[in-house]
């Protein structure tokens, strides 16, 4: 897929369900199997992330955003942003996931800053932070390359019921991720 192509950002809707559940449920598959189990992965993960994202696509909490991201009226991937998540810590963006093929054109800077302009707009005293997996090296180096520190360690609980490292990596305020992806561009 050529990147010159027309890309646009929308709100999501009920109708990229399957889209977004099979993209999360992939990416899942791509950069988890280290401490996810076979089973979950290859069984039980897409009818799990189904489950979730009908939840937040049927019934959103009033402080959800989601944003997709088409080239050609083709999905490409999204961003999830949960505003005045954590009392601590801020604003989460709690998925950024684009598809494989084509990671490393922009479209996940491009998701990420319109959710950190999302983030300004309705939650600008909040922090703006998200949780990164200790294996997600790659996801760890972008999120370094655009200016996010990490602030904190934390354990998740996966689905599959193993306990994983994981990271929180923040902005400070969503304008410093914006400038800074701004400096890049």
């Amino acid at each position: 897929m050529e990147i010159n192509q027309t890309m646009i950002l929308r709100e999501a809707s009920h109708d990229d369900l399957v889209n977004i559940a099979e993209l999360h449920a992939q990416s899942w598959r791509e950069n988890y199997s280290e401490v996810l189990s076979y089973t979950y992965l290859n069984i039980d993960v897409y009818a799990d992330r189904r489950k979730i994202w009908t939840e937040r696509l049927t019934a959103p909490s009033e402080n959800q955003y989601i944003l997709i991201a088409e080239i050609d009226h083709v999905f490409c991937g999204f961003v999830c942003v949960f505003g005045a998540n954590n009392p601590k810590f801020g604003t989460i963006i709690d998925n950024l996931h684009v598809k494989s093929d084509i990671k490393g054109k922009g479209i996940g800077t491009k998701l990420i800053a319109e959710a950190a302009c999302w983030a300004m707009r309705n939650y600008k005293k909040y922090n703006l932070y998200l949780e990164v997996l200790e294996v997600n090296t790659n996801a760890i180096a972008y999120y370094e390359n655009i200016g996010g520190k990490n602030v904190d360690i934390a354990y998740w609980h996966t689905p599959c019921g193993n306990k994983v490292k994981e990271y929180i990596y923040s902005w400070g305020l969503p304008e410093n991720l914006v400038n800074k992806v701004k400096q890049q561009s």
